[in-house]
Order: C-alpha cells, then structure tokens, then sequence
C-alpha cells in the first residue's frame, strides 16, 4: 500500500455545461430554452445539453431521437468546435495567471495544482474563487470548482454545486467525505462497476473501505488496489502540465446504416484520410490499429492489430483496417465507424514536482 504525500493543493476547474452555454450565450435567443449541442434528431448523439434540457433527462451521449422524445421542445444546435477551442484557450489563459501546473483533461476542464502560485495566496479556495470570478467577468460564463488534496477528491467535489459554486475538501475533512459518498459518486466507476459493487454489498465509500485489498483484487483486478488506496484518500497522482497524447483517432456517424462492407471500406478510406492528416498535424506515429464499430442497436465493438513498427501512412492504416473487418461477421447494420491509432512513438517526459506542506 502506498503512503499519501504531503498535502497538495488542487483544483479541479469544471465549465457548466460549456457546449450549451457558448451557444446560449452567442445567441440570445437560445436563453433559457432546453437545448442540444450535436445530436440532430434523426440521428447522432448528443454532445452537451443546457440545465434546461438536462430537466428532462436530456444529457450528453444520449441519442437525438431520445433526446426529442424526452424534450419535445429541445432545440438542437450544430456544434462549433473551433468557437469552443476558441473560448476554451480564453478559460486556459485565466489559469496560467495563477500556475503553470494545469493538467487540461478537455476543453471544459482542467485541473490546477495551487500549492505554490504566482499569487502567493495560501488559500486554494479563494484562488478558485478569483479565478471563477474572472471566467464569468472575461468570458461570459460559469464555472465550477472543487478543491482539495488530490486530483481524485477535487474532481468529486466540483460536481457538488453545479452550477457555479464550489466546494472545499480539507485535508481532515477528506476521509469522512469519502465514507459518506455514494459508490456510483467515485470518479472512475461507472454503472457497470457500480453494478457489481451493489451486487457485492458495496453502496458508500464506508462500505468500500471495510473491503481487504484481496478481496477487492480478486474481483476489480488491478483497479482492486485503486478502490483501496482512494477511499483512504490516498492519491498521489501529479498535475501533469505536459499530458502525453495516448491515442489519435477519426470516426463518423452515418446519416443512414450501413449494412455491406463494401460501403463501409468507401467510408473507412475517408475516416483514415483524416485520421492520416491528425497524425501528420502532430507528427505521431503509433503500432495499434483500432477499429471502432458501433451498431444499429447502439452495441459497439473494437478490433485491434499491433505492427512491429510505427506506421502514420493511410494506406497501411487502411489495409490494417480491412483485414480487422473482415475478421469476422457483421452482427447487425452499422451507425458508426471510427479508426484510432494507440502505442505511439511521442516522447514521454517526466515532470518531477517538489511537493511542500502548507496549512489548507
């Protein structure tokens, strides 16, 4: 088992509903109406909803048509990617006010580690705080903040007061925070994993916590030590200002299903073209091919093949792909395909962070 740092100072920074929230806030009229970022009705999926939307359990990966049929008065917005990196690398500006150690996790968040900054404020509260109030003063819009000792806690806390609030974990306050909390609440468990704790007797992080690291190993793996460690607040993950990209990937949702491979290899080619340009735009190569299908049912299924060398050329992508679909028969027609490359070659550098103890 390993033994906690010294207390750091984390903040994990959370837009509100970002996608939604530029587009109501370039547009006036879109205010106060529940609507959808992607997710044309007939097909695709939704990638960001607004609260008001999101009161009739409209959210983000949703299909559109369940979205309409949950919200009959949901407007749907075509997504703008390049206004959001825009607004985005506004937000990421904001942060580096403060620290050069900011680990973006998306567009809409990032964490920040506090524990010296260029304020010289002891309180990550009120930097968190400032640094809300800034957003909302430069950009238009709200934020979110957890705060506390680690990137896990920090990230759990900032879902506590959504919207535009914050809360603060001290470092005595962590392990009965964590007790407390609703296993399906602990970031990295999803409702599979929440599932088979429930069917294990494990509903808090109480519960959790009673577990022997045996038994949690025997039926998590390797996760069964992550679960041990958190749950004692134990995290000693480091804000990374230098995320080493793992994986580049291209895919597209079809206006209409796909049921011939021949008519998938003509999409194949396009998806590996713009897959090809990605990996030229950040000069990568990578040895695992994966091909992404999801189907008419929305079950999805991966195929992989690792090279014995680096490839970023679209022709040996495609030929690597063919051979991945034709590897076995298509259970039913396909809505999506998608084609990522993995094992990279980009160098991984190492950031090493001397971590100092100060009062929270």
């Amino acid at each position: 088992m390993s033994e906690p740092l010294p207390y750091r100072k984390i903040i994990h920074i959370d837009m509100d509903a970002f996608y939604a929230s530029v587009e109501q806030m370039d547009n006036p009229e879109l205010r106060g109406k529940p609507i959808a970022v992607g997710g044309a009705e007939n097909r695709g999926v939704v990638s960001a909803a607004s609260y008001e939307a999101r009161k009739f359990g409209v959210r983000s990966a949703i299909s559109g048509f369940l979205a309409k049929k949950n919200c009959p008065e949901l407007i749907f917005v075509r997504p703008r990617f390049d206004r959001y990196k825009e607004i985005s690398k506004k937000i990421h500006k904001i942060f580096s006010d403060y620290t050069d150690l900011i680990e973006p996790l998306s567009l809409d968040e990032a964490y920040l580690d506090v524990t010296k900054n260029k304020k010289g404020n002891p309180s990550a509260s009120l930097l968190a705080q400032e640094i809300r109030e800034r957003i909302f003063n430069e950009v238009g819009l709200t934020a979110s903040a957890g705060i506390s000792v680690n990137k896990f806690v920090a990230k759990i806390a900032s879902d506590y007061n959504k919207p535009n609030g914050q809360k603060t974990v001290s470092p005595d306050e962590v392990i009965a925070f964590l007790e407390q909390l609703p296993i399906q609440k602990f970031y990295g468990v999803g409702k599979v994993t929440a599932e088979k704790m429930f069917q294990l007797g494990i509903f808090t992080g109480m519960d959790l916590k009673l577990k022997p690291i045996e038994f949690l190993e025997k039926h998590f793996g390797k996760s069964g030590s992550f679960y041990y460690n958190v749950v004692r607040g134990i995290h000693n993950s480091e804000v990374k200002s230098n995320r080493i990209t793992k994986s580049v990937a291209a895919e597209h949702t079809f206006d209409v299903n796909l049921s011939s491979e021949i008519f998938m290899i003509e999409r194949l080619e396009k998806i590996a073209q713009e897959l090809e340009r990605r990996l030229k735009k950040y000069q990568i190569s990578g040895k695992t091919i994966t091909l992404k299908i999801k189907y008419s049912d929305f079950t999805q299924q991966t195929r992989s093949k690792s090279m014995p060398y680096f490839i970023s050329d679209k022709s040996l992508i495609l030929e690597t792909v063919k051979e991945l679909l034709y590897q076995e028969k298509m259970k039913d027609s396909v809505r999506l395909l998608g084609i990522s490359l993995s094992n990279l070659n980009n160098e991984i550098k190492k950031t090493i962070v001397v971590q100092l103890k100060f009062d929270f």
